[in-house]
């Protein structure tokens, strides 16, 4: 496990489009799936890796809470499946079910999603306003596996419901902390390492 932080790519940018094949249903999903939400949080998570495993059950109770709201929610797991299996995507399918995930989660078997949004770690997490322009890129709160403090959810609900209300999200954010996405052999994009 390598503790890595997320890269904070530059506020304002605007989401990269992306066609991934959901892991329940098959179904692509794209940024035109969450056409008619006002906000879109896209996160970077997996199965096996324990920053995720301390987050799991706030993220289920996220994705249960804002199921009705303006929000869109998609997860995506970029890992190389091939070396580490329990991020294929039949596992991750039953990790949906497992966790009770209201969301869609994604596999980003070539990658290039996870390039195009730079995320580094899982978990890794980025909110869109309607334009789908970022406006916040970091840590779901405090709490890390070793640290003690409470899973809250706190900072990227922050975000959320600021843009849900039309405020502005504060400029004031923490990286994200979790383990490398596992890049296939040879694969690792530049921002990484």
């Amino acid at each position: 496990m390598a503790l890595t932080n997320s890269t904070m790519l530059p506020l304002g940018t605007k989401a990269p489009d992306f066609h991934l094949p959901e892991v329940v249903s098959g179904k692509t999903t794209s940024l035109a799936t969450f056409a008619d939400k006002k906000a879109l949080l896209v996160m970077f998570i997996c199965r096996h890796c324990p920053f995720v495993k301390h987050v799991q059950k706030e993220l289920a109770q996220l994705g249960k809470d804002y199921f009705t709201s303006d929000l869109g929610i998609v997860a995506i797991s970029a890992n190389d499946a091939k070396n580490y299996p329990d991020d294929a995507p039949d596992s991750l399918k039953a990790f949906v079910t497992e966790q009770g995930f209201t969301f869609t989660l994604c596999y980003d078997e070539t990658q290039e999603t996870a390039k195009a949004y730079t995320a580094a770690c899982t978990p890794d997490f980025f909110v869109f306003d309607q334009e789908r322009k970022l406006v916040y890129r970091g840590q779901l709160d405090d709490s890390r596996p070793s640290n003690g403090k409470p899973v809250t959810g706190a900072d990227l609900r922050a975000a959320i419901d600021a843009v849900l209300a039309g405020k502005p999200v504060t400029d004031e954010q923490k990286p994200s902390v979790g383990c490398n996405i596992k890049w296939k052999s040879g694969n690792a994009p530049s921002y990484f390492g």
